[in-house]
């Protein structure tokens, strides 16, 4: 049995003050907004996480604040939490343009653990990132694609912010590479409106006769592209791959027997490595056969919280600390492996897989 999980309210805090006896983490988690669809997910698998440390005499306190919202509104709340003293460190997933925000806000006053796909690029000082650069997803994948499906013309499609944006800058010397062509690069705009921009963007890609879209959208707005994109005709002509399709978000778009919808993340709920299959059980006991699904995100989110309890237990949570120390504990140094007492699984492995859409689920065709 895990210790319980305790989820703590900021507001709450504020008066309660800080406590010493526990590590309190910072979960900057999606329940609205875009991403808001994974945010049941990523809270179970946080709590599974901070019950699991607990049970082994670390005991961790979850402090909640809603990732979803604007940039400066969830930075404002974490600076406030960070400023007080409340929280040891952060943990969480979210769109890029709220990390940015949050990163200014709490540099060199807290270690921030980023734990989805990542646009690359240098980070304040106490930013640790455990998700994949655009390079790290989409090169093995392209190269995949281009050896058993051969697309010939591809379609850039994203939402006009920060990751799409390196996501393309990326992607087009990589498909040229595989020796294909971009035919379309088109941002759809990201605020305040769900997917303005998508019938439009699907009428582009019917005009430039692509074979292959590579779609650098998230959450609702990846879900209400790709129902358009099946009403339209497209959907079993044309391949797609996304950097950001998980669980939720193909039971959101009611699943897809196309065979031409394709993913590239660090994991699939339902694959069959002993880590994710460990892992699931471990939800399972917790939460029972009926809980949030275990996608991507959550597992990511669960690894964040157990390489902060641990990085808390190789004292080294502090901001100019931190990224070196993560770098040790996550490649097994010696020194480090008593640190993970806690995590019943040990680090996180690098490197993702390629799933492809059948119905409701994602079966991983290729590993790297």
């Amino acid at each position: 049995m895990n210790g319980a999980a305790v989820v703590r309210d900021a507001m709450e805090l504020m008066v309660a003050g800080p406590d010493a006896s526990v590590l309190r983490l910072g979960l900057l988690l999606p329940l609205s907004g875009p991403l808001g669809l994974t945010g049941p997910s990523g809270l179970a698998a946080a709590r599974l996480a901070a019950g699991e440390a607990t049970s082994a005499g670390r005991p961790v306190e979850l402090v909640l604040v809603d990732a979803g919202r604007r940039p400066q509104e969830v930075a404002r709340d974490a600076r406030s939490l960070a400023e007080a003293g409340l929280v040891q460190a952060f943990v969480g997933y979210h769109t890029s343009d709220v990390h940015r925000a949050v990163e200014a806000a709490i540099a060199r006053r807290s270690a921030y653990f980023f734990t989805p796909p990542q646009e690359g690029g240098t980070r304040e000082q106490g930013v640790v990132l455990l998700g994949g650069s655009p390079a790290d997803q989409l090169a093995p994948a392209l190269r995949w694609l281009a050896e058993h499906r051969r697309p010939r013309r591809w379609a850039l499609v994203g939402s006009d912010y920060i990751w799409p944006r390196s996501v393309h800058r990326v992607a087009a010397p990589l498909i040229r590479s595989i020796g294909a062509e971009v035919v379309l690069d088109r941002l759809l705009p990201f605020e305040p409106v769900v997917g303005t921009g998508a019938e439009e963007a699907v009428d582009a890609l019917l005009r430039v006769r692509a074979d292959a879209v590579l779609l650098s959208l998230v959450g609702r707005d990846l879900v209400r592209f790709n129902r358009l994109f099946a009403s339209s005709g497209l959907g079993s002509r044309v391949l797609r791959l996304s950097g950001s399709l998980e669980t939720n978000g193909l039971l959101a778009i009611g699943g897809d027997d196309t065979g031409e919808l394709y993913s590239a993340m660090r994991s699939f709920a339902g694959q069959d490595s002993e880590r994710r299959i460990a892992l699931a059980e471990r939800h399972r006991a917790e939460f029972g056969d009926h809980g949030p699904a275990l996608d991507v995100y959550a597992e990511g989110l669960y690894d964040g919280v157990h390489l902060a309890v641990a990085l808390a237990a190789f004292g080294a949570l502090a901001p100019e600390r931190v990224a070196a120390a993560a770098g040790r504990l996550l490649a097994g140094a010696p020194d480090a492996r008593r640190a993970w007492a806690a995590a019943p699984l040990g680090p996180p492995r690098a490197g993702g897989y390629l799933a492809r859409a059948d119905g409701l689920d994602l079966t991983v065709v290729s590993r790297y």
